[in-house]
């Protein structure tokens, strides 16, 4: 029992850099819409602000899913049952965790993020929390399939992404990713996901661009990283953190605006920008009951209860891996 320092990623370049980092950034900024996948968010910094975001006064779902977390132990252990593995995808700081933990009773925890240093930190953390559970990090990127440790695998599964990370993606991705987790977690796994609720802009809005600027920091904290790690000199005070509610789409989308004309280099290129353009950073996606459940059903997933907070803001979704069906 106790904590197994895990698997880590592939090992950078010779340059000492993820060799994905900078093909994304630089394959991103080519783009006539320039867009950079939200997952190079988090370095360590990176980490750290977005923690320091969910404790924003504004910024509602983690508040609203700790308060499902917390009450509804009972249902979890019903329904979950003892002895499975959980395997949370994108694990952060783990804080919301010990409150699965503590009712479910698992044979193991399996944590994955991007950010390894940070990972194995908040794993040590929780280790010493729960001592007689077994805890081994895995240093990963779970949008794409992640190999389980060989210590749990063959035991059941159960899945935990938390906060409203699935609405990162875009649909089609986001199908593609609890496809991935199905083949990742196994037959007879169960997957416990949290999907924020679709509501009025306004709360909408002020979730993604708080009045202590954390949220702004943490989307600029991607030029700073793309300056430090990619040989950048992208001057950061000619941009500014963007927020956009797009209703048609129902998500929030965040840019990275352009403040006047522009060129600057990242990894040995050039790029330009005009004043107004922006860079696509991340999207976030809301759900109603109904698009939830299709969601998951296209990914695999049969939906098998539904809990929200009081308010109504945000909900956490159990669901079984579907059986594999050639025909309706």
């Amino acid at each position: 029992m106790g904590f197994d320092p895990g698997l880590r990623l592939m090992e950078p370049d010779a340059d000492g850099i993820d060799p994905a980092f900078r093909r994304d950034v630089v394959q991103g900024l080519s783009q006539p819409h320039k867009a950079i996948p939200a997952r190079w968010f988090y370095d360590a910094r990176g980490s750290q602000l977005f923690e320091a975001i969910t404790v924003q006064p504004e910024y509602y779902p983690t508040r609203a899913e700790t308060e499902i977390l917390a009450g509804q132990g009972a249902d979890f252990a019903e329904l979950v049952g003892p002895g499975r593995v959980v395997v949370e995808f994108g694990s952060g700081s783990s804080a919301k965790t010990p409150h699965l933990l503590s009712a479910i009773a698992p044979s193991a925890y399996v944590p994955i993020d991007i950010s390894g240093d940070f990972l194995r930190q908040s794993a040590q953390a929780l280790s010493r929390q729960f001592p007689a559970l077994e805890v081994i990090p895995v240093e990963a990127d779970f949008t794409h399939p992640v190999t389980l440790p060989d210590a749990v695998r063959g035991r059941p599964m159960l899945g935990f992404f938390p906060g409203s990370t699935i609405g990162n993606l875009v649909p089609a991705s986001a199908v593609d990713l609890l496809r991935s987790m199905r083949d990742t977690l196994g037959t007879g796994a169960q997957l416990l996901i949290g999907m924020d609720r679709i509501k009025d802009d306004h709360t909408l809005l002020a979730a993604y661009d708080d009045a202590a600027g954390v949220t702004a920091a943490f989307n600029m904290n991607l030029l700073e990283r793309i300056n430090r790690e990619l040989d950048g000199d992208i001057p950061l005070s000619a941009f500014r953190h963007k927020v956009a509610w797009i209703d048609a789409l129902a998500r929030i989308e965040m840019h990275l605006e352009a403040q006047r004309d522009l060129a600057f280099h990242v990894a040995g290129r050039t790029f330009t920008m005009r004043a107004g353009e922006t860079i696509h950073t991340e999207n976030s996606h809301k759900y109603d009951a109904r698009s939830a459940a299709l969601l998951l059903l296209a990914g695999g997933w049969t939906p098998l209860d539904e809990w929200t907070d009081a308010a109504g803001r945000f909900s956490l979704v159990l669901a079984q891996a579907a059986a594999v069906r050639m025909a309706p």
